[in-house]
C-alpha cells in the first residue's frame, strides 16, 4: 500500500536524523523567516517568547501554548492541551482516541461531532476543507512545538472569520529541536502510545521528522481507536533575504463510536454501548447492531517561502491535502464516504518600519481554499455496507481578504482598524442515476426493502460579507495592558449542514435528503480585556458580548441531524486565566470560562439557553516541586452547573468534577519518567451530550459518559 510505504519511509527518516548540532531556534509559523544562522523576527514569531510578545500586544483574546506545558501528561489529547486556555471548552465526545468536542465562544457548539466553527491550522495552512469543515481527530497535539490560540476576530489575519477564531499548531524544526527523542507510554483501557522524533541541521538547511502511533481499547464497549501520524518539514536559506520551508504530513485515523445512552442506561452501566430502542428505557441508535465507526486517511503537502526586504515582509504558502473519509453512522444515516482534495494559497504582506514593535504597522493577508470531493451514501445493513442510495460531487471555495493597521497614537496607545472580505461558494451536483432510492427498515419481525422516489439534491449556494473591526490597546504599565475591540464575524455553512440524509430512524434507513437554503451566520462582538503580570501573579481576563444573526443551529435525535438558522441569538462570556507562584516550590494555574448563550425571542425556544454549553467551566491546578527535577501536580476539571441537552431546556446533564494527579521526574537531562491518574475518585460523569431541539421523552439517548479511573505511565529519552 502506497500510504503504508510513506509511513515506513517517514519512520526511517526519523531514525536517520540522529546526527545533529545544537542550533538556535527558528520557526515554522506563518510568515516567519526561516533563517538558520540567526533568529530574525520579521513578521511572525520565531520563538515561543516572541509569539507571546506579539499576541500579548493584540487587542483581543489570544494565548500561546508551548510543548513544555504537556510535560508529565499522559494520554495527551487536544482537549488536555487546550483546556488550560480560558475561553476554550474541549470535552470528550465520541469516546475514541482524541475525539473531543471543541468550541470557542459557542462557535460550532452544536456540531455532532465538532466539524466547524473554528479554523484549524497546521503551520499556518488549514486543516479545514474548502467548505470549512474539519476532522478534529486528524490533529495530534503531541506533534506541535507551539500552539497559537486566536479567539474571535484576532484570527482574521490568518484567514478565519468565524465567531470562534483559529488554532494554529506549529511544528518543531530541525534547528529548533535538534537530536533524537523517543517515548513510550501505556495504561488503562488498553492505552499504548509510541513516539519518535529527530531533527538535524547542515549549513543553511535543516530537517525534522516525527511519527507517533497510538491505540486504545476504550472505556466503553465498541470503543477501540487507533491513530498513526507522521510529519516531516525541511527548511533552507535561499539568500540573505529569502528562505523557504517544505512540509509533509500523513494521518491514519480509525475509531469506533459507542453511541449515546439514556440517563437510565447510563446510571445502570456507563460502559455499555448504545443498545438501541428499549421501550420506556432508551430511545436511540443500536450500536451493537450497526457498529458505527470512522476511518480517515489524510495526506498533506505544503511549502512556505518568506522574503524580507528592509521593513517589508512577503510570505507565500501553498498547500494541498487529500482526504479519504469513511463514516459508518447508525442505520438512520448510513455510510457516508467522502474522497477529495483541497488546495490552499496564502499570501501575506507586512510593513514594519519599527523592528522593535510587537506588531507591524500594516498587514494584509489573502487566503484561498478550493476543493472538490465525491460523496457516496450507502445503507448501513446491520454494519455491512449496503446498497448505494445517494451520490454527489461537491465543490467548494472560500476566499478571505484582510487588511489592517496598528497605529501608535502615543507611546502607550495603539489603534488597530481592519477590514475583512469573505466569499464562499458551495455547489452540489447530484450524480445518483437511479429513479428510486433503496431503503431498509425493520418492522419488529422482519427486514423490509422498500424504495422511494429519488429527488434531485443539486444546489448552488454563494455567500459574501464585509467584516470590519476596530481594536484599541493601552499600556497601563510595562507588563499591564488593557484593550477593547468591536468586530464583525461571518461563517458560511458546510456541506454537512447543506446536505443532510433525512427520514431515517433507529430501525430504518433514510428516505432521502434535506438541502436547506441556509444563510451564513454573522455576528457583532464587543469585547474588552486586561492582561499582565505583577510579581508572582499573572492574569488574562476578557469579557465579550456577541449579537448573532442566523446562527447555524444543528441538532439531532441520535439518528439523523438537521441544521437551521436561528433568527437572533446572543453569546455572553468571561474568559479568565491566571497563574500564581505561591512559594518557590508551589504554583497554581486557573482557566475559568463563563458562558451564557441564548435564543432571543425565538418562536420555538423563546429566550432559552442554547443546548450544549456549560455555564461555568473550570480547569485549575496546583503544582509542587519536590526537588528540582521532580514535581507533582493535582488538577480539577469542573463543570459547576447542569447543562441543557435540548434547546427547549427540558433535559439536562449533571454538573461534575474530575480530579487528575500527575508527576514527572527528570532523572537526567535526557531521560524523563512520568505517570498520571485520571479521574482519581472514579466519578461517574457525563462528559458531553448530543444537542437536541426538544427531547422527545425522558429516556432520550443523548448522554456520552466520560472515562472512569485510569492509570498511565511513560518515559521519554533524548539523544
Amino acid at each position: 500500500m502506497i500510504i503504508g510505504n510513506l509511513v515506513a519511509g517517514a519512520a526511517s527518516l526519523v531514525a536517520l536524523l540522529a546526527a545533529s548540532d545544537a542550533v538556535r531556534a527558528q520557526s515554522a509559523a506563518p510568515a516567519s523567516t526561516v533563517t538558520l544562522d540567526e533568529v530574525v523576527i520579521e513578521g511572525e514569531p520565531a520563538t515561543e517568547a516572541e509569539a507571546r510578545r506579539r499576541l500579548a500586544a493584540t487587542a483581543g483574546g489570544t494565548a500561546v501554548i508551548d510543548a513544555s506545558q504537556n510535560i508529565g501528561k499522559a494520554n495527551v489529547s487536544i482537549a488536555d492541551t487546550l483546556n488550560g486556555v480560558p475561553g476554550v471548552v474541549a470535552v470528550p465526545f465520541l469516546g475514541g482516541n482524541d475525539q473531543p468536542k471543541i468550541h470557542i465562544r459557542g462557535s460550532g457548539l452544536q456540531s455532532n461531532p465538532t466539524e466547524r466553527g473554528l479554523l484549524m491550522l497546521q503551520d499556518g495552512l488549514p486543516i479545514n476543507r474548502a467548505d470549512g469543515s474539519y476532522i478534529v481527530g486528524l490533529i495530534d497535539a503531541r506533534q506541535a512545538d507551539v500552539i497559537e490560540v486566536f479567539r474571535g476576530y484576532t484570527a482574521n489575519r490568518l484567514g478565519a472569520q468565524t465567531l470562534g477564531g483559529a488554532i494554529n499548531f506549529i511544528s518543531p524544526t530541525g534547528s529548533r529541536a535538534p537530536g533524537v527523542e523517543v517515548g513510550v507510554e501505556g495504561g488503562s483501557f488498553g492505552h499504548l502510545v509510541a513516539t519518535a522524533r529527530a531533527g538535524a541541521r547542515q549549513g543553511d538547511a535543516d530537517i525534522f521528522g516525527q511519527i507517533s502511533t497510538s491505540r486504545r481499547d476504550g472505556y466503553r464497549d465498541w470503543n477501540d481507536s487507533e491513530r498513526t501520524a507522521a510529519a516531516v518539514n525541511a527548511g533552507a536559506k535561499l539568500s540573505d533575504n529569502v528562505s523557504t520551508r517544505l512540509f509533509f504530513g500523513y494521518t491514519d485515523l480509525a475509531f469506533e463510536v459507542p453511541g449515546p445512552l439514556s440517563r437510565q442506561l447510563y446510571e445502570l452501566d456507563p460502559r455499555q454501548a448504545a443498545p438501541g430502542a428499549i421501550p420506556g428505557v432508551n430511545a436511540g441508535p443500536n450500536v451493537l447492531r450497526d457498529r458505527p465507526r470512522r476511518d480517515t486517511e489524510q495526506v498533506r503537502l505544503g511549502s512556505r517561502t518568506t522574503g524580507t526586504f528592509g521593513a517589508n515582509t512577503l510570505d507565500l504558502a501553498i498547500g494541498y491535502a487529500w482526504t479519504d473519509d469513511s463514516f459508518r453512522f447508525p442505520i438512520g444515516t448510513g455510510y457516508r464516504d467522502t474522497t477529495g482534495g483541497d488546495t490552499t494559497v496564502s499570501l501575506r504582506y507586512a510593513y514594519q518600519p519599527d523592528t522593535g514593535a510587537a506588531l507591524p504597522l500594516f498587514e494584509a493577508t489573502a487566503l484561498y481554499v478550493v476543493g472538490a470531493s465525491e460523496r457516496n451514501y450507502f445503507i448501513n445493513d446491520r454494519s455491512a455496507k449496503g446498497a448505494l442510495f445517494g451520490a454527489n460531487d461537491l465543490d467548494a471555495d472560500t476566499l478571505s481578504l484582510n487588511a489592517g493597521f496598528n497605529i501608535p497614537l502615543a507611546p502607550t496607545l495603539t489603534v488597530s482598524p481592519a477590514v475583512t472580505y469573505a466569499h464562499a461558494s458551495r455547489d452540489s451536483t447530484d450524480t445518483y442515476a437511479a429513479a428510486r432510492r433503496p431503503r431498509l427498515a425493520y418492522n419488529g419481525t422482519s427486514w423490509l426493502t422498500p424504495t422511494v422516489a429519488a429527488t434531485d439534491t443539486s444546489f448552488s449556494r454563494s455567500y459574501d460579507a464585509v467584516s470590519p473591526s476596530l481594536g484599541l490597546t493601552y499600556q497601563l504599565a510595562p507588563n499591564s495592558l488593557v484593550f477593547t475591540a468591536l468586530s464583525r464575524s461571518f461563517e458560511a455553512p458546510t456541506f454537512d449542514d447543506l446536505l443532510e440524509a433525512s427520514g431515517g430512524g433507529v430501525n430504518a434507513s433514510p428516505t432521502g435528503f434535506l438541502t436547506p437554503d441556509l444563510k451564513a451566520e454573522t455576528a457583532t462582538t464587543l469585547e474588552a480585556g486586561w492582561r499582565g503580570t505583577a510579581g508572582r501573579l499573572g492574569w488574562d481576563v476578557v469579557a465579550y458580548y456577541s449579537w448573532l444573526d442566523n446562527e447555524l443551529i444543528r441538532t439531532t435525535d441520535g439518528n439523523v441531524a438537521a441544521t437551521i438558522n436561528a433568527t437572533d441569538t446572543t453569546h455572553f462570556g468571561v474568559e479568565l486565566g491566571g497563574t500564581l507562584k505561591l512559594t518557590d516550590r508551589l504554583s497554581a494555574r486557573l482557566a475559568y470560562t463563563y458562558q451564557d448563550f441564548r435564543f432571543d425571542r425565538d418562536p420555538l425556544y423563546g429566550d432559552n439557553r442554547i443546548a450544549g454549553a456549560p455555564r461555568h467551566f473550570i480547569v485549575a491546578a496546583l503544582r509542587y516541586a519536590v526537588t528540582a527535577p521532580w514535581w507533582i501536580e493535582a488538577e480539577v476539571q469542573w463543570t459547576l452547573d447542569d447543562v441543557p441537552v435540548d434547546n427547549a431546556n427540558t433535559l439536562y446533564s449533571d454538573a461534575f468534577a474530575v480530579v487528575n494527579v500527575r508527576t514527572n521526574w527528570a532523572a537526567t537531562p535526557s531521560f524523563d519518567i512520568y505517570g498520571e491518574v485520571r479521574n482519581l475518585f472514579d466519578a461517574d460523569y457525563i462528559g458531553a451530550t448530543l444537542t437536541l431541539g426538544r427531547a422527545a421523552n425522558a429516556y432520550q439517548a443523548a448522554f456520552l459518559p466520560g472515562d472512569g479511573r485510569a492509570f498511565y505511565a511513560g518515559t521519554k529519552v533524548r539523544f
